[in-house]
């Protein structure tokens, strides 16, 4: 077992808010358009953060917790990548302005960090308590790898989304933003704005990005510890990833058929773990190493395959998946935001 002291949490998760502070500090002070090459300075800013920590972590705790740290912040990565991608159709439905959307992203990021430590207390609590857990985590990531490969071609219909119409039908919405504000006072009645449905959206994809991406990084580390820095350094700089892959993501027309096999082999590995526990100490397990070296291998396999495709074939165009198909058939389900990572 991982022994973490009281100081160490304490230092990596003031490190986390000091740097999640500043990220979003300057954004507020500085509302403006995000150029390329900020972005993409920034984004290697937060990931040469999050590589320091690992090979601090890997020399002072060993190679195989820093394996698996490393191995489950590149699920949490390669995950919110797709979680950005449904950001980037939220906008697009509500037609956000541009000067309000690092708000947004505020609040998808912030939002994000406290549900997946809500479910990380959860799932190392019920790990530690029940060892069929492992067995449920890794049910429930084939379901959702399967559903992902086959709704792979599909976009969330967010105005269709059960919260978002349920904000809609007992809330009054006014017609525009208001300057960015989230509620206001409109012929003396008192409305929200459009802004507060798109938050209350982002609200349930990071709610079900929460519910997949936590079982997904419990499948390459048992540690509570490691889990929460993963996903943290994963989620750091999201705001500047989201300006730097805007434009980039219409092109990883195989990035959800490749997420749904990571997903997949994920629970395959944590049904392994459960049977050597539980069944038979025979039944084999895979290793960090080789988990580490399948995901990398299936990133880079979908990021070539798609740039290959949308080279040859101009026309094709990415999608964010979706855990439910779509009752017209069309690019959108009719009840949920998008799949959970």
């Amino acid at each position: 077992m991982l022994e973490i002291s009281a100081v160490t949490w304490a230092v990596t998760i003031g490190l986390i808010v000091v740097l999640l502070a500043a990220d979003l500090l300057i954004a507020a002070l500085r509302p403006h358009r995000v150029g390329f090459r900020e972005a993409a300075a920034w984004s290697v800013f937060y990931v040469l953060v999050a590589i320091g920590f690992g090979l601090w972590f890997l020399s002072a705790y060993g190679g195989e917790f820093g394996a698996e740290y490393f191995a489950g912040y590149i699920v949490e990565k390669s995950l919110s990548v797709d979680n950005l991608f449904v950001f980037v159709i939220i906008m697009t439905t509500f037609a956000v302005p541009e000067e309000h959307q690092h708000k947004v992203l505020t609040f998808g990021i912030v939002l994000a960090l406290v549900m997946r430590a809500i479910f990380i207390a959860l799932g190392a609590t019920l790990l530690s308590l029940f060892s069929f857990m492992f067995l449920l985590f890794g049910l429930l990531l084939l379901y959702t790898a399967v559903q992902l490969f086959r709704h792979r071609a599909e976009d969330p219909d967010v105005e269709n989304n059960v919260i978002v119409k349920t904000a809609r039908r007992v809330l009054p919405v006014s017609d525009d933003y208001v300057g960015g504000k989230l509620t206001a006072r409109i012929g003396g009645r008192k409305v929200v704005t459009p802004l507060f449905v798109v938050l209350v959206a982002i609200g349930g994809v990071d709610l079900l990005f929460a519910l997949d991406s936590i079982p997904a990084v419990f499948g390459v580390t048992e540690e509570a510890f490691i889990v929460f820095a993963a996903n943290a350094f994963a989620l750091l700089g999201l705001r500047a990833l989201f300006f730097l892959v805007k434009g980039l993501l219409d092109r990883l027309v195989y990035l959800s058929a490749g997420l749904a096999v990571i997903l997949a082999f994920i629970g395959v590995k944590l049904i392994l773990h459960w049977a050597h526990v539980d069944i038979d100490d025979r039944i084999p397990e895979v290793s960090t190493a080789i988990s580490l070296g399948v995901i990398i291998g299936i990133l880079t396999i979908v990021v070539v395959a798609s740039l290959i495709k949308t080279r040859n074939d101009p026309t094709a165009k990415a999608h964010a998946g979706s855990l439910h198909g779509h009752r017209d058939n069309q690019h959108t389900p009719a009840d949920q935001p998008g799949h959970a990572d």
